[in-house]
């Protein structure tokens, strides 16, 4: 019998089974299909990726340096409103090979990661939990003490461990043009209704695209005027939905969710792999699998970590819906030098970001 069977290894699943590993668990991680793929997730991401990784994936990942943003209330030919800093803000990574480097760090630390293992089916008993997977030798079925679902937004351990759903899905569009690209500021157009589109230079990867919108919302058509904005042809183009909001409970009897699957992203940019990543920590450090009761301590710590950080980005996200007459007052007046945590919507009451805003006001 495993400890832990982790369904989905993506940058959350890859971390927890790495960590469990770590500290002396039996660990299985499944994934459906091949490791990274099918892409449906920015690689913009904040330099704490760094603290996650083994030596030398910088070398291996990096494509991109970003000191900013220049925010646009309309399309590519708007005003824009930059806000930056003076040291990097930001890394635009292959998010492919993120997966794949975490992924190889958990089977170094000693977890059992399997690919092409959809998993159909999930029942928790009173001792254990029995997870039904098929491979390319046909449905195993693999006891264990607790499973992770790490799954993604549509997780179908969630479903079956009877788990709620995250507040709200998002319907994401990325896509990729061949443009050689270094500059050191993304773009974001506050055009999708009730949240945004974005281009990300990628330096000689390319520069990606991408859009994001309630359903109900015509994603692709506004995705094509983005794109018709810039006047550029783009190809590998995915979909996928981006949860946002996490639901009272993220635990079972034997249960965990981590990462998308369990809405662990930021409101206001819809990015989880710091987030899902930090959970998975506290998960692998708060979880014995021998006491199903340390799944409240998992449901604390993450929580009391994250909880505050997502409350205000749902704030900073209804911004994105005032009339375009006061966004363009409110990004006028406070756009420049900053000193804000991508990842950490608090640091905008942080003393570095104040004192970077009071020394805007010196003559």
């Amino acid at each position: 019998m495993y400890d832990f069977v982790v369904v989905g290894v993506g940058p959350a699943g890859a971390r927890f089974s790495r960590r469990a590993a770590e500290n002396g668990y039996d660990v299985l991680a499944l994934e459906q299909g091949t490791i990274g793929t099918p892409l449906a997730c920015s690689g913009h991401v904040s330099t704490d990726i760094w603290s996650f990784t083994g030596d030398g994936a910088r070398d291996e990942l990096f494509q991109n340096e970003i000191y900013g943003a220049r925010f646009h209330v309309g399309g590519p030919q708007s005003d824009a409103y930059p806000f930056y800093m003076r040291e990097v803000a930001s890394n635009v990574i292959d998010r492919v090979g993120l997966d794949r480097h975490l992924a190889d760090l958990a089977r170094e630390a000693g977890a059992d990661v399997r690919e092409r293992h959809t998993v159909t089916g999930v029942t928790e008993h009173r001792d254990r939990v029995e997870v039904v997977a098929s491979g390319p030798d046909g449905p195993v079925t693999h006891e264990a003490k607790m499973v992770a679902g790490c799954d993604g937004p549509r997780s179908r351990v969630r479903d079956e461990l009877g788990l709620p759903e995250p507040d709200e899905f998002l319907h994401g569009v990325l896509a990729f043009s061949e443009e050689e690209d270094h500059q050191d500021f993304v773009d974001v157009h506050l055009t999708a209704p009730t949240f945004f589109a974005w281009r990300i230079p990628r330096g000689d990867a390319g520069v990606e695209y991408g859009l994001a919108a309630p359903p109900g919302v015509e994603v692709n058509k506004h995705f094509e005027e983005l794109i018709d904005g810039y006047e550029i042809d783009v190809a590998h183009r995915c979909s996928g939905a981006i949860p946002v909001g996490p639901a009272d409970r993220v635990t079972s009897r034997r249960g965990l969710l981590l990462g998308d699957a369990a809405a662990q992203t930021k409101p206001f940019t819809g990015g989880g792999i710091l987030y899902g990543m930090t959970s998975a920590d506290h998960a692998a450090r708060e979880i014995d699998p021998d006491r199903p009761t340390s799944l409240a301590a998992y449901e604390r710590a993450w929580r009391d970590d994250l909880e505050r950080e997502q409350r205000l980005g749902h704030y900073l996200r209804r911004a994105y819906s005032f009339p375009e007459p006061v966004q363009r007052i409110g990004l006028g007046s406070l756009s420049g030098e900053i000193g804000v945590h991508m990842d950490r919507p608090t640091s905008l009451l942080s003393t570095d970001h104040l004192r970077t805003m009071l020394s805007r006001l010196r003559p």
